[in-house]
């Protein structure tokens, strides 16, 4: 009996995590690449320069890129949604 107890709240409990990651996942914003903007060390992803995040070597690289949310990238100076040279 203890241990259909123990099973039945493990399985309820596991619904309700369920039912919670569901619900943020469907409230996360829309993300898009910035280009431009990133500190050195910062960047999301490799670029022509780098092999992988986080190894940029100068702020501002034109071809380094972090996320951000949607719509916020053309509001900040110097920033853009495509890589320059």
């Amino acid at each position: 009996m203890k241990n259909t107890a123990t099973l039945i709240l493990g399985a309820i409990g596991g619904l309700a995590v369920l039912g919670h990651s569901n619900t943020a996942s469907a409230a996360a914003p829309q993300m898009e690449k910035c280009y431009g903007i990133v500190k050195a060390g910062k960047n999301d992803c490799q670029t022509m320069s780098s092999a992988c995040a986080g190894q940029t070597r100068k702020d501002g690289q034109k071809d380094a890129w972090i996320y951000l949310p949607k719509g916020s990238c053309e509001k900040i100076v110097s920033a853009s949604l495509k890589p320059t040279k």
